[in-house]
């Protein structure tokens, strides 16, 4: 197969020349200049009751089998987090045995794995601050007792019952204090979910920023790093450049994370500015994107470890345009793309999702997928991409 059959908004169907395999090849040697984690998403059961509103399912095989392929690339895995569907159709039950069955994986493969502890399990609406603390400690504890490192994400919870930056303060100091192991903190934009507006205490991340590092400073080698998903390069350096030296900048911003990744050791690729007397002149990274293009993550990680910057801005550069698409608004529809781009490369046996949220995105805006990931050699097996795409459209009644 040499073309493939695109979709356009308007109906009209286009082709294009299939871009052959990128022919990356796996490290032989962990990685060194970037510490990287793919925040990896869940593959349903096929016969499952896929639909809205019901308990997930998983087939753990496939979703234990992507963890492995992520591993072997040398990447790390963050898991059980708003790309796994946190709030968005996995269940508390769900979450537990994910957490467990990741970390036992992680043991297996020798890799490292984060996963996430929030208060989700706690099904009313609204609680205390001190119940908010209780239900944190309570995952908080079940994760340590995996082996998995701690990812403390944005609470629901806190962001409804919080009446000022005091309270995060609380909440999180009391929490930290009781971990047994330096936690990642996640600060979650709402792009993301917008149930965490005025997160840490304001809608400015100026102000909100000064929350988060009071609470590092009053936590002193409590918490490993931090990972920002607000989609705003400037804030992330903002606040990297006051980050104590033992805490990382881990991005989340899957819209500029080619520069922020890069930093002063890609000076050609576009990014924020940045104050050269610094000593944090690069972001590691917590991507969801890094999901949906590992290979090319890996490969272009591994450029920055042969000091090649160019040919990382070669090899990661084309993936922003295909990331800006999957994470295009409402951006929290995310993981149907990485869901779509994980089934057109064969790491799950049909394109489902737990809460039936494959049907979260249009054919056009799927077809901009394919289209960008071709570009980006993002394909692994362009043929099996492109035969399970033009499937997919045959079956909604396109002519492929």
């Amino acid at each position: 197969m040499t073309t493939l059959t695109l979709l356009g908004a308007d109906g009209v169907v286009t082709r294009t020349d299939l871009v052959e395999s990128s022919g990356y090849a796996r490290p032989q040697a962990p990685l060194r200049s970037r510490v990287a984690y793919a925040a990896a998403h869940v593959v349903p059961v096929v016969w499952a009751d896929n639909t809205p509103g019901q308990p997930a399912d998983i087939d753990w095989d496939s979703t234990l089998a992507f963890r492995r392929n992520v591993y072997s690339w040398g990447l790390g895995v963050a898991d059980a987090m708003d790309t796994a569907q946190r709030n968005m159709g996995l269940d508390a039950a769900a979450t537990r045995e994910l957490i467990a069955r990741s970390a036992q994986v992680a043991r297996e493969e020798g890799g490292s794995v984060v996963v996430g502890v929030n208060t989700d399990h706690v099904d009313a609406p609204s609680i205390s601050i001190g119940e908010v603390v209780d239900a944190y400690k309570q995952q908080l504890h079940f994760t340590e007792e995996q082996g998995a490192g701690p990812v403390l994400m944005a609470s629901r919870h806190l962001a409804r019952t919080a009446s000022s930056a005091d309270d995060y303060v609380r909440v999180y100091g009391s929490v930290l204090q009781s971990a047994t192991t330096p936690v990642i903190l996640h600060w979650l934009g709402t792009a993301f979910d917008p149930q965490l507006a005025g997160y840490f205490g304001s809608d400015d991340w100026r102000a909100a920023s000064e929350t988060l590092l009071r609470i590092i400073d009053e936590n002193p080698g409590r918490v490993a790093g931090v990972k920002m998903s607000l989609l705003n390069a400037d804030s992330e350096v903002a606040v990297r450049e006051r980050l104590p030296e033992e805490v990382r900048m881990f991005t989340g911003d899957d819209f500029n994370y080619v520069g922020l990744i890069g930093g002063a050791d890609v000076p050609d690729a576009v990014q924020p500015q940045r104050d050269p007397g610094s000593s944090r002149q690069h972001s590691d990274a917590l991507l969801g994107a890094f999901a949906a293009i590992t290979p090319v993550a890996s490969a272009a990680i591994q450029a920055l470890d042969a000091g090649d910057p160019q040919r990382y801005l070669d090899i990661l550069g084309p993936t922003e345009p295909l990331s800006r698409q999957v994470f295009a608004a409402p951006t929290f529809y995310y993981k149907t793309g990485v869901a779509f781009l994980a089934w057109l490369n064969g790491h799950q046996p049909a394109f489902q999702m737990v809460g039936g949220l494959h049907s979260a995105r249009s054919l056009p805006h799927l077809s901009r997928i394919v289209e960008l990931a071709n570009t980006a050699r993002a394909l692994e097996r362009p043929d099996l991409a492109a035969s399970r795409w033009h499937a997919l459209l045959t079956l909604n009644g396109v002519d492929a």
